[in-house]
């Protein structure tokens, strides 16, 4: 190649940065729309409107919370994974997606691997195990103790979410057949154990945490590993059945395509926001560990998280009902 061909190439390279960065600067110019595969007042619709009014009063923006709930999460990835790639719709997800992927089967429609971006994970959150206050019982044991002397109906926030597993757990390590009962999201199934319609659920600690608080609920124990700073005097569930772990996380993606500038500058504005007074605040009192990570990070946590539900999806032969 000539002198002139390598000025062309220089000059089409630096054309395609300064394009980027000129893109990067100017995102985002209208609303960008965060899709929350579950119903209202769970873990991810509480924190996604928190952290879409951080975005908004960062960037000058509205970002606007699109409830999209059904399949474990998998039809608002599906909505996600089919917009345009121009930073202008956010899935904001949990670990149901990487338990779903499997759950689910042929029935998946994408590859999440090749057809989401990773921005950040944003927190991790355990799952509580909660009890309407009029069930007498006092700890796991009083509970299984119970399960098997009548019927009683576990709730849980939607089939191939890790509350849905949990239950699913709980009914191979205890020897029970309780009913799985699922609802669209993790605040219609905290509201059923409230009003009685069901006696039991695997919650996220932010759905949890309020009606704990009010008595509306009753706390038993955690899913995961070690005891939880945000419920103080709760025992693991893995201190009754060794193994038993079920950790929530939550994180955002692009669909694939999304420029690699805007992918950047969502991930700085997800750190900031987390850093936040209010954010960082409210986290602590709910008992969400807040995380962001780098897009890289992510990518390498949802495939590791994706290999160990499926692991034990398989090798306990569990199944939608």
């Amino acid at each position: 190649m000539n002198g002139k061909g390598l000025q062309y190439v220089a000059a089409g390279a630096l054309s395609l940065m300064l394009a980027g960065a000129v893109q990067a600067q100017a995102w985002p110019a209208k609303t960008v729309r965060i899709i929350v595969p579950f119903g209202p007042g769970g873990g991810t619709d509480i924190q996604g409107r928190l952290l879409g009014k951080n975005f908004a009063e960062s960037m000058g923006q509205t970002f606007v919370v699109d409830n999209r709930a059904g399949a474990g999460g998998l039809i608002g990835a599906q909505l996600a994974i089919e917009s345009p790639p121009d930073g202008y719709t956010i899935l904001f997800t949990t670990a149901s997606l990487s338990v779903s992927l499997t759950l689910y089967g042929s029935l998946v429609k994408f590859d999440a691997f090749k057809d989401l971006t990773p921005i950040s994970w944003i927190s991790s959150v355990p799952l509580v195990l909660v009890t309407h206050p009029n069930v007498p019982v006092k700890s796991v044991r009083d509970l299984i103790a119970l399960a098997k002397k009548t019927q009683l109906t576990p709730a849980n926030n939607g089939a191939g979410t890790t509350s849905h597993l949990s239950v699913e757990m709980f009914n191979q390590y205890a020897g029970l057949k309780l009913p799985i009962i699922s609802f669209k999201g993790g605040g219609p199934a905290i509201t059923s154990v409230i009003t009685g319609e069901t006696d039991f659920v695997f919650a996220t600690a932010l759905a949890a945490q309020p009606h704990i608080k009010s008595g509306r609920v009753k706390p038993i124990a955690v899913t995961t590993l070690k005891p939880s700073g945000a419920f103080p005097g709760l025992p693991t569930m893995a201190s009754v059945y060794p193994g038993f772990e079920a950790d929530n996380w939550y994180a955002m993606f692009f669909p694939a395509g999304t420029p690699k500038e805007v992918v950047s500058k969502m991930n700085s504005e997800i750190v900031k926001a987390l850093k936040s007074s209010e954010v960082s605040g409210f986290m602590a009192r709910e008992g969400a560990d807040p995380v962001g990570s780098t897009p890289e990070e992510l990518g390498a946590y949802f495939r590791k998280e994706y290999e160990k539900y499926a692991k034990i999806i398989k090798s306990r032969n569990i199944k939608l009902q």
